[in-house]
C-alpha cells in the first residue's frame, strides 16, 4: 500500500468540516452538540455498522474498532456498547468518529492497493484495525485528530464555552490541575481533567480527556502561567 502522506492539522479539520457540511446538505443544519456520528456513518455514508467481539475476530486483545473498506463496513468492539456500558459512551463515540476518519482520509489508499491485485486473488482484504496498545502510526494519529475535530467543531465549542463561561477568555487551569493531581496522587506526566472540560464533555457526549485536549488546542484552557509582557510594569 502507498505510504500515508503527511496532513497538516488544518487539512484534517477541513476534511471533518466538509463531512459535516455534506451531512447538513442532506439532513439539515447541525447547530448544536452532540454531533450525530452514527447517522453520518449509516444514513449519510451508507456504511453498515455493528458491535462485534473484535478480540475473537482478530485473535488479539484491545481492538476497539475496525473498518472494512471494500465491504463498506465498520465494527466497534462490544465492550463499548453504550447501552450495555453507559459510562463508555464517550469512548464509543470517539471510536466511531475515528473510523469515519479512516473512511474519509484513508480509504483511497486501500482501494488503490486492491485495484492492483490480480483479479484471481481471492484472499480477503484486510481491514483497518485500531488497537490501543500499539505505537500509533501516522494513519492512526490522523484518524484520532479527525475524530476530535468531528466531535467537537470549533464553532460549536466556542459557542458552548461562551454560554458556560460568559466570554472567550481562556481559563488558567494550572492551580486546579495541581490540586487535583495532589488529591489523586497523579504522576507528573498524568494530566487531570478540570471541571469546565468535564461539563462541556457532557454536552458533546465525549470524554472529559478528549474535551480538555480540544479546549487546550483552541486556546481556551491554558496549563501554564502566561509569560510576562516585556512592557508590563
Amino acid at each position: 500500500m502507498e505510504k500515508v502522506k503527511f496532513l497538516k492539522p488544518e487539512q484534517i479539520e477541513n476534511a471533518s468540516l466538509n463531512l459535516i457540511a455534506q451531512y447538513e446538505h442532506k439532513f439539515g443544519a447541525v447547530d448544536k452538540p452532540p454531533i450525530p456520528v452514527e447517522e453520518i456513518l449509516e444514513a449519510h455514508l451508507g456504511l453498515s455498522f455493528e458491535f462485534e467481539d473484535l478480540t475473537a475476530t482478530f485473535g488479539v486483545p484491545d481492538v476497539l474498532g475496525a473498518t472494512w473498506i471494500q465491504d463498506q463496513r465498520v465494527a466497534v468492539d462490544q465492550s463499548l456498547d453504550p447501552f450495555e456500558h453507559p459510562t463508555k459512551e464517550g469512548r464509543y463515540r470517539f471510536t466511531i468518529a475515528h473510523e469515519l476518519g479512516h473512511w474519509e482520509l484513508h480509504r483511497h489508499y486501500f482501494l488503490a492497493a486492491a485495484a492492483q491485485l490480480s483479479l484471481f486473488d481471492e484472499e480477503p482484504k484486510p481491514p483497518i484495525v485500531c488497537r490501543t496498545s500499539f505505537r500509533k502510526a501516522p494513519m492512526e494519529w490522523q484518524a484520532d485528530n479527525f475524530a476530535g475535530y468531528l466531535l467537537m467543531p470549533g464553532d460549536l465549542v466556542f459557542k458552548a464555552w461562551e454560554a458556560l463561561h460568559g466570554n472567550r477568555e481562556p481559563y488558567l487551569a494550572k492551580k486546579e490541575m495541581a490540586d487535583l493531581s495532589a488529591r489523586w496522587g497523579l504522576a507528573e506526566n498524568q494530566q487531570p481533567t478540570v471541571d469546565i472540560a468535564r461539563k462541556l464533555a457532557r454536552e458533546f457526549n465525549v470524554s472529559g480527556q478528549a474535551m480538555q485536549i480540544r479546549l487546550i488546542g483552541l486556546g481556551l484552557i491554558k496549563t501554564k502561567e502566561p509569560d510576562p509582557s516585556l512592557f508590563s510594569i
